[in-house]
């Protein structure tokens, strides 16, 4: 399981990594045509912004894998023993469903949706189903995270951010 865990984590730092590259690029690139060559690039502005929703996405899924996301732990911190680990199960449950029904249920259907209608971008001509491909993708790996957070913590091991892996118990 920690050699999926850390497969991913790698996959993900590389895939948000060309992407932030890219953004700088395709942004310096727009800055140069519009202030530089007074003839500002079409596409430019709608390849940020689908970048930034492709990048904030998997970097929303790649800091759950880490557990460096915005997080409420001070019940967490105050239990101990089994109090805790319940409480950890309960958590990592509610991440995993809701990555399931909302980012990969909704989403898809988003997709599905999108693609039917043959919504395209309006500089690009993109169809918007690939954009929108983010959300089910991104609550994949988000459910894909918590469903290894929610074996640890039924095996008893903790898997919040700054403490070192142990007994909950």
């Amino acid at each position: 399981m920690n050699a999926i865990h850390g497969w991913l984590d790698r996959l993900l730092k590389a895939a948000i990594s060309v992407l932030l590259a890219a953004m700088v690029i395709n942004v310096v690139w727009q800055v140069f045509t519009r202030f530089v060559l007074k003839s500002p690039s079409s596409v430019t502005e709608e390849m940020a912004r689908y970048s930034m929703i492709w990048l904030g996405l998997l970097g929303a899924a790649y800091s759950s894998g880490r557990k460096s996301h915005l997080a409420l732990d001070l019940l967490t911190l105050k239990l101990q023993g089994p109090r805790r680990r319940l409480l950890e199960l309960f958590i990592q449950g509610c991440l995993l469903a809701f990555a399931l029904v909302v980012m990969v249920g909704g989403g898809g259907r988003l997709v599905w949706i999108s693609l039917e209608l043959g919504q395209t971008s309006a500089a690009m001509q993109v169809k918007l189903g690939y954009i929108y491909l983010a959300v089910p993708v991104s609550g994949a790996l988000i459910a894909l995270y918590a469903a290894m957070d929610l074996a640890a913590a039924a095996r008893g091991q903790t898997t919040t951010v700054g403490q070192a892996k142990g007994d909950l118990t």
